[in-house]
């Protein structure tokens, strides 16, 4: 009996031990988990904090700019520093973003630019860093985080005139995928002027240099962002007013029935056509091909139909349109923009076509199962001034069932998988076989536009399309 109650008074003291352990460690445990907590809470807010300043920056004049400064304010805040400035990477140099305080690392001896954080930050973002140039020069190349006493002691600082009032100087290099990004410099302990800064200071700089990071990616974004909504609003104005600008249907003209199409390669076109009525027997028919793409080609179109159409009230001779035409396009336009045009002048009354080109395509036609392709001499529009400038023109009668095709280089140049262009050949064969159909004239454009879609890879340049025929 005596040996089972003294075993079972060891067994109870060492249950009484280990529980006793277990609620130590459960307490230690508890205990660490809280400060965790408390400190994660506390790395949150900061970080919260750091956003909404970031965020006031971002919305205001300064944008970005404004946005690096609220981040140069918070570093000196957190880090107990007299002054801060944000160095980014423009190509291989760096460049000074935003300051805080009485920055000290400027290469002028002028007093002035301390009196104003403008002066001082208009100065230091003139001032350009290379790689090796001194002690910021240094971070590009070694990428580390660096922590200097004493500034004053230091040769790398020789070359600011201040150098001499130096004391604790940090600098952490912001890096990305191993690439440097930026360089962040705190000058100044603010708790012990002309001490160096301690190593909490130092780490506190470093962990901070991570959010810099983010603010400037998240700036980059933002601008990308803006810039592409930018771009956006552009292209839908452009889009709009080329929109606004061709004509709103195919007119019947006599006899004449015009049916066009044009399909853009990029969200604009740089090709046009357009219907211009001269008198109640005469009509202008216009398919024009600016040089490049986009917005630009765009706006030289717009130019073009705007000036041809002021032309029209005075309007003598084809030749005589086109010359003017082009003096004017010439006159006001750079020397590396210019325009080709084909035009066709329709007689309702007398049932003819007369046509001259301004370095554009041919003319085809289709009467009588026969082809017919004319190729008149003119360069094109706004190259050469009046005195050079010379267009021929071809007049002929139009028969009843004949079939004019008008159209841009965006058909003959359209590419295949295999690199082969479509060329004049296959074109003028597909128009000549859709013709020999008896289609209509919206059943030969979608014939012609049908093959074309389906022969090229992708779409490299506009693509227009006029066809007139008499009924």
């Amino acid at each position: 009996m005596e040996g089972l109650a003294l075993g079972a008074i060891i067994l109870l003291v060492t249950a009484v031990v280990v529980l006793a352990a277990l609620l130590h460690h459960q307490s230690v445990h508890a205990f660490n988990l809280q400060n965790a907590l408390e400190e994660s809470d506390s790395r949150r807010r900061e970080i919260s904090n750091f956003l909404n300043r970031f965020s006031a920056g971002i919305k205001g004049d300064e944008g970005f700019f404004g946005a690096m400064n609220a981040a140069a304010i918070h570093i000196g805040e957190q880090t107990d520093s007299e002054s801060v400035a944000i160095y980014i990477m423009e190509g291989s140099e760096l460049r000074c973003v935003s300051v805080y305080g009485t920055y000290p690392l400027v290469r002028t001896a002028n007093k002035l630019v301390f009196t104003r954080r403008r002066h001082l930050l208009e100065t230091l973002r003139g001032e350009k860093i290379a790689p090796g140039d001194g002690f910021l020069g240094g971070i590009i190349i070694s990428r580390l985080a660096e922590q200097v006493p004493c500034g004053a002691d230091d040769e790398r600082f020789r070359s600011y005139p201040e150098c001499r009032n130096l004391a604790g100087i940090m600098a952490v290099p912001m890096l990305r995928d191993g690439a440097i990004i930026g360089v962040i410099c705190a000058v100044g302990n603010r708790n012990r002027p002309s001490k160096p800064f301690s190593e909490n200071q130092f780490e506190r700089l470093k962990l901070l240099a991570p959010q810099v990071l983010m603010v400037h990616n998240l700036v980059m974004a933002y601008g990308e962002i803006s810039r592409r909504d930018r771009i956006d609003q552009e292209l839908e104005l452009a889009r709009l007013l080329q929109q606004s600008l061709l004509p709103k249907s195919n007119p019947d003209w006599g006899e004449f029935s015009i049916r066009a199409y044009s399909r853009s390669a990029k969200e604009v076109n740089g090709d046009f056509y357009d219907f211009i009525r001269i008198d109640e027997d005469r009509m202008l028919v216009v398919i024009a091909d600016a040089c490049g793409k986009g917005i630009p080609a765009c706006m030289l179109t717009a130019m073009t139909r705007s000036v041809g159409r002021s032309l029209i009230d005075n309007f003598t001779t084809l030749h005589d349109f086109l010359c003017k035409l082009s003096d004017k396009l010439n006159r006001d336009t750079d020397a590396d923009r210019f325009i080709t045009l084909g035009c066709c002048l329709l007689n309702k009354k007398d049932m003819l076509l007369e046509f001259a080109r301004a370095g554009h395509t041919d003319l085809v036609t289709f009467v009588h199962n026969h082809i017919r392709i004319m190729s008149p001499r003119g360069a094109a529009l706004g190259i050469l001034p009046a005195r050079l400038v010379k267009f021929d023109t071809i007049c002929i009668a139009i028969e009843p069932g004949t079939t004019v095709m008008m159209y841009s280089d965006g058909f003959t140049e359209a590419i295949n998988a295999e690199g082969k262009e479509f060329g004049q050949d296959q074109l003028v064969e597909t128009f000549e076989n859709a013709c020999s159909g008896k289609n209509s004239l919206e059943e030969v454009v979608d014939i012609m536009a049908r093959r074309i879609i389906d022969y090229e890879e992708s779409q490299s340049d506009d693509q227009t399309l006029v066809l007139i025929r008499r009924n």
